[in-house]
């Protein structure tokens, strides 16, 4: 066996090796957006809107108080927020009297903006602190029957669901799994590129160097 030989299999073990590792980390890419995961709220807080945001991060975050078509909704419905985090929840001045108030045994949080007000740009601001921590379900009181429902979760001990991948082809990818899953396909594929480069003319290109 000549030394080329040797040498362009030695070249084509760390080539699959380096492709290998491309698959992996892109795979593990894959696997982290498909590891979505949101507060497991109660399915009455999802009310009439059942937007959600993931405010985490943010040390304030203001909910709409009668949004939607009809003035029946707070958006986002849904928020998951840090400890010590200022919640506003500021009236649109659309669907009537609205309050927001937590539901009876609806979780640790003590909402109550106090009587059902209809003007616009008033606001009901509550900070949020370690004795909140889990999921709250709240309501406005006048339109509890008709589902003008919410939620806030607070903290990180929360219960979760997964709700990325399962069985539909429509996985959302974060921007940053994304970023990587491009990174490895471009290494693997120039990796690939200079393996087949090497098999073509690596002999003669060592060849003409001895020579």
């Amino acid at each position: 066996m000549s030394s080329d030989d040797v040498s362009r299999r030695a070249f084509m073990r760390t080539a699959g090796g380096a492709a290998a590792a491309a698959g992996a980390a892109t795979a593990t890419a894959g696997t982290a957006a498909a590891q979505e995961v949101e507060p497991d709220w109660p399915s009455s807080a999802e009310g009439n809107g059942g937007s959600y945001t993931d405010a985490r991060g943010q040390d304030e975050v203001t909910i709409s108080v009668g949004a939607g078509d009809q003035g029946l909704a707070f958006d986002p419905t849904l928020v998951w927020v840090d400890e010590g985090t200022t919640i506003i929840w500021e009236w649109t001045g659309n669907g009537g009297d609205h309050n927001v108030q937590t539901v009876e045994d609806g979780g640790p949080a003590s909402l109550d903006s106090g009587d059902p007000v209809g003007e616009e740009g008033n606001t009901y601001e509550y900070e949020t602190s370690s004795e909140d921590a889990g999921i709250t379900h709240y309501h406005c009181v006048p339109h509890t029957a008709v589902g003008m429902h919410g939620g806030i979760a607070v903290g990180e001990d929360v219960a979760t669901v997964d709700v990325g991948g399962g069985e539909s082809n429509a996985v959302f990818v974060p921007d940053a799994a994304r970023a990587l899953g491009i990174a490895t396909f471009i290494a693997m594929v120039s990796t690939l590129g200079l393996a087949f480069v090497f098999m073509k003319y690596g002999g003669s290109i060592t060849r003409q160097e001895q020579a």
